[in-house]
């Protein structure tokens, strides 16, 4: 069986914080959401819970720009799904 060495995966994980991780979920979460709904409300509210957990996440543990992101989703969020006919 292939093993990578610990400090291999070490120095990859090293250039990412949790900032990437919740990036990464949230590119997921909506490209999951809406190919499966195709919803536009649905989008909007995970704009917005997105844009919540990127505030609250303390800023220790990322840079401040996914502070930034995470106000401009949670503001743009309820307005998606407010705006929505669906």
């Amino acid at each position: 069986m292939f093993e990578l060495p610990l400090q291999l995966i070490d120095d990859f994980l090293m250039n990412y914080h949790v900032g990437h991780a919740l990036l990464l979920a949230f590119i997921g979460a909506v490209g999951a959401g809406f190919a499966v709904n195709r919803s536009v409300k649905v989008l909007g509210i995970q704009f917005a819970l997105f844009g919540l957990l990127f505030i609250v996440t303390p800023s220790t543990m990322m840079p401040t720009t996914f502070l930034y992101l995470g106000i401009g989703l949670a503001v743009i969020g309820p307005v998606i799904a407010i705006s929505a006919k669906e």
